[in-house]
């Protein structure tokens, strides 16, 4: 480990040897060792047992709090009882600075959560979540909405039904590890209609042509420049180059963000070529920030009353989780996210309160896994 040196260069000496101290004689430093143990599942309180282990060790954090006056967990954990959604957070904040003690700087944490109805009140709970950990430092990447597709059914005449949860991507600082080819959609192959080519999407380049050579707004050397840069498209995407394309022409299309151009760079590329071209990558798009993800039934016959699916888990996992990383979920209850994790060759340490959760995690995490032997034995 790196000691920066200060005017207080002593103390940061003493501080950093108290460290490599602290994580020599962790109690699960064997699990840290031994890249053949797949999993590592502990009994405890989660704002204990992560001060337990050692410091920048783990890749990645996904996990699902219990909810704030939603249910009755089984746990001896107070987490989700707090009398107040204030203490509720401030409890979650404390938490996540011991995931922030454990994960490397380049790691990142994913939250799903849901919110709570108070006399009738739509709380907020979520946000009010996101916003304490941004004030305590971390940076807000992405807001998920999980479309739970089905839901639940809903008896109340005066509101709509509840089908969606948040999940929020956080991080601790600007460059952190993000693998998007990783996550990327299965591109879609065009084909030929007419003789012509025509994108996954339907885009041909014809309305395009037709649209530049009858403009008002550009000059002749503007439409015979978006002409060439339309058929060298074209070409493109029969070459496989890129996935598919959209253009932008001046007088025909809106600009994408704003006609500034110090808000969008298209704005200047339009005020100076009179077009310009937004090609899609050859190997598919990124997810979007709403994902349609039936809720997990299979383990409803557990004793957990809020299991999240593993499908849920599978993208975090797969863009900020390296190959052979090892994820930590200090809310593991019956173990969904372990099981993703262990399922794309990743390891995975689990914390919670409950016993009876751990267990059934346990015997989950042993049908997974791929090496019989070289799992952890509980707590």
């Amino acid at each position: 480990m790196t000691v920066v040196r200060s005017r207080m260069g002593s103390r940061v000496e003493a501080v950093d040897l108290q460290r490599q101290a602290q994580d020599q004689t962790s109690p699960h430093r064997g699990f840290f060792d031994d890249t053949q143990r797949e999993y590592l599942l502990v009994h405890g309180q989660a704002e204990k047992v992560l001060y337990d282990l050692p410091v920048n060790s783990v890749d990645c954090c996904v996990t699902s709090p219990p909810y704030w006056s939603k249910r009755r967990y089984e746990s001896s954990s107070g987490l989700g009882n707090e009398a107040t959604w204030q203490e509720y957070v401030s409890s979650l904040v404390s938490i996540f600075k011991g995931v922030r003690h454990v994960l490397k700087p380049g790691g990142s944490l994913w939250i799903n959560i849901g919110d709570t109805y108070l006399n009738k009140n739509l709380c907020g709970i979520p946000w009010r979540v996101a916003f304490g950990l941004q004030d305590d430092g971390w940076i807000l990447r992405n807001s998920i909405v999980w479309d739970k597709i089905k839901g639940n059914p809903c008896n109340s005449k005066d509101k709509l039904r509840n089908v969606h949860e948040h999940v929020f991507h956080f991080v601790q600082q600007n460059k952190y590890f993000y693998d998007v080819d990783a996550i990327r959609n299965a591109p879609k192959k065009p084909r030929y209609r007419n003789g012509r080519i025509v994108s996954p999407t339907g885009v041909s380049g014809s309305k395009y042509e037709q649209q530049i050579s009858q403009s008002k707004s550009l000059s002749s050397e503007e439409k015979s420049a978006a002409l060439a840069a339309l058929r060298e498209t074209l070409r493109k995407l029969e070459r496989g180059e890129i996935q598919d394309f959209r253009m932008v022409i001046r007088g025909q299309q809106r600009s994408t963000h704003s006609d500034s151009t110090e808000f969008s760079g298209r704005a200047g590329e339009l005020r100076a070529r009179g077009y310009c071209i937004l090609p899609y990558h050859k190997n598919g798009t990124k997810p979007g920030d709403v994902w349609h993800i039936i809720p997990e039934d299979q383990w409803r016959k557990d004793s957990h009353y809020a299991p999240f699916p593993i499908e849920l888990c599978e993208t975090p996992i797969k863009a900020t989780c390296p190959e052979n990383g090892i994820l930590l979920d200090p809310f593991v209850g019956t173990g969904s996210s372990l099981v993703a994790a262990l399922n794309l060759g990743r390891r995975g340490i689990g914390i919670d309160t409950s016993k009876e959760y751990l267990t059934e995690a346990g015997h989950r995490l042993h049908r997974t896994s791929s090496s019989i032997g070289s799992q952890d034995k509980l707590f």
